[in-house]
C-alpha cells in the first residue's frame, strides 16, 4: 500500500544543491562508505561529496589545533542550556526562532552548523559566499533562513562523528544510526562515553564561536529520546517538548522527505520503505521520550501543544518562562511581538488529503500519542 497523500508533488524545489556531508572529514566519510552500501545511482553525488571534503581538508587541518586549545580552556558558562525537543514537523523550529528573539539567549547558527569542522578557519571567506548563495527559505516549509539563523545541533554533530541519528537521512537502510545514537538502544558504555564527549565539545564550540556569555538554546528532534542522558550531562538543563496532531505530523513529515531529505539519500529507497521508516521512527522516538521524561524533574520540563503556540504564542511563551524559571520575559516581549508581526503573511503548506486506509494505520501505530496528548483519532 502506498501511504503518500493525493496532493500532487511540487518538484520545483525538491533537489537540494548541497549535501549535509560536505563538512565531514575524510576519515568519517571513509567510515560511512565502509559501513553502508551506496547505490550506483548516487555515484555522481558521492563524487561531489568527496571533492568538497577534499577541498576543505587544509581548513579542517588548520582548525584542529586552534580549536583544541580553545575547547580545552573553555567551560560551558551556562550549565543549564535549554533543549527544545519533539518529533520533526511538530513546531520545534518555530519555538526555536521564538526563544532566540530573547537577546540573552544564543544559538547555533546555520553557518557554523553546516561547516562545523572548518567554521573557525573559513568564516572570513566562506560565510560571505554562503550568505549570497544560500536559499532564503527552507525547501520543506518556506521558513526564512540565513547564515545566522537558529539551526539544530544534529546538523553539526553529523559531520563530527558517525554517532549521529541523522546519518539515517543519508543511509535509510541502516537502522543502527537511529536506534543506537538517537534512542541509545544497544549502545555500549564506551560508545556512550564517546558520544557524550563529542556532544559536550560541540556545545563548547558553539559558545566559543558566539563569543558571548548567554544562555544556550538548542533545538534538535534527534534529542527527543536522549533527554535522560542530556539531563545527566547537564543537571540544571531545561527541556521544552512540543507535540502536534499525529496525522498532521505524518503528512508534514512526508513533505519533509519529499522536498529535502530524499535529496540527501545515498541509497535507493522505495516509497513503502520510506513510510515504514516514518512510522517506526515516530513510535521509537516518542515511546522513548515518554519513558525518559519520568527521570526529569517537573520544574525542568514543560510540554507545549503546537496549536496553542500558533494561536496564543505570547501567552504560551510566558508560561514557558514561568514554568522553567527563566527570567526576563517582559524584557524580551517587545522583540518577540515584533518578530510575530513579521509572520502574519506566512502561509503553511497546503493540507494533504490523507487516505482513509493510511489514516487507520497511523491511528493504530501512533494511537498511544493520540491518547497521551488528547488528540482526536
Amino acid at each position: 500500500m502506498k501511504f503518500n497523500s493525493s496532493m500532487p508533488k511540487d518538484n520545483s524545489n525538491s533537489e537540494l544543491k548541497d549535501h549535509q556531508l560536505f563538512a565531514a572529514n575524510q576519515r568519517l566519510w571513509k567510515t560511512l562508505k565502509r559501513e553502508n552500501k551506496i547505490s550506483k545511482s548516487k555515484a555522481k553525488k558521492v563524487r561531489k561529496i568527496s571533492l568538497v571534503i577534499w577541498s576543505l581538508a587544509l581548513f579542517r587541518w588548520l582548525q584542529r589545533p586552534l580549536l583544541r586549545l580553545k575547547i580545552k580552556s573553555t567551560d560551558l558558562n551556562d550549565d543549564a542550556p535549554i533543549f527544545i525537543v519533539g518529533h520533526w514537523r511538530s513546531g520545534t523550529t518555530h519555538l526555536h526562532y521564538l526563544l532566540s528573539q530573547d537577546d540573552r539567549h544564543m544559538h547555533l547558527g546555520s553557518f557554523q552548523a553546516f561547516t562545523i569542522n572548518a567554521a573557525f578557519t573559513t568564516k572570513w571567506f566562506l560565510k560571505p559566499i554562503m550568505k549570497r548563495v544560500m536559499p532564503s527559505t527552507r525547501y520543506q516549509d518556506d521558513v526564512k533562513i540565513d547564515v545566522d539563523a537558529p539551526t539544530e545541533d544534529e546538523h553539526a554533530l553529523v559531520n563530527m562523528t558517525r554517532m549521529s541519528g541523522m546519518h539515517m537521512f543519508f543511509f535509510p537502510k541502516n537502522n543502527e544510526y537511529f536506534d543506537k545514537f538517537n534512542c541509545f538502544e544497544g549502545i555500549t558504555e564506551e560508545e556512550l562515553k564517546e558520544w557524550k564527549s563529542i556532544y559536550a565539545s560541540l556545545l563548547k564550540q558553539v559558545e566559543v564561536f558566539n563569543k558571548e556569555d548567554k544562555k544556550l538554546v538548542l533545538k534538535n528532534p534527534h534529542s527527543t529520546a536522549r533527554i535522560k542522558v542530556l539531563s545527566e550531562m547537564y543537571p540544571n538543563a531545561k527541556f521544552l517538548f512540543i507535540h502536534r496532531n499525529p496525522y498532521e505530523v505524518f503528512n508534514s513529515t512526508i513533505t519533509l522527505y519529499e522536498r529535502a531529505v530524499r535529496s540527501q539519500f545515498l541509497q535507493d529507497f522505495t516509497e513503502e520503505e520510506l513510510n515504514e521508516l516514518i512510522l517506526s521512527c515516530y513510535e521509537k522516538m516518542m515511546s522513548n521520550y515518554l519513558k525518559q521524561r519520568e527521570s526529569i524533574r517537573p520544574e525542568q520540563l514543560i510540554e507545549v501543544g503546537y496549536d496553542n503556540l500558533i494561536v496564543n504564542p505570547v501567552e504560551e511563551l510566558e508560561k514557558i518562562y514561568k514554568h522553567l524559571n527563566l527570567d526576563g520575559f517582559q524584557t524580551a516581549k517587545p522583540k518577540l511581538e515584533a518578530y510575530l508581526e513579521t509572520l502574519k503573511e506566512y502561509k503553511v503548506n497546503p493540507a494533504r488529503t490523507i487516505d482513509p486506509a493510511v489514516k487507520e494505520i497511523v491511528k493504530k501505530r501512533w494511537g498511544f500519542a493520540f491518547k497521551e496528548w488528547g488528540y482526536q483519532a
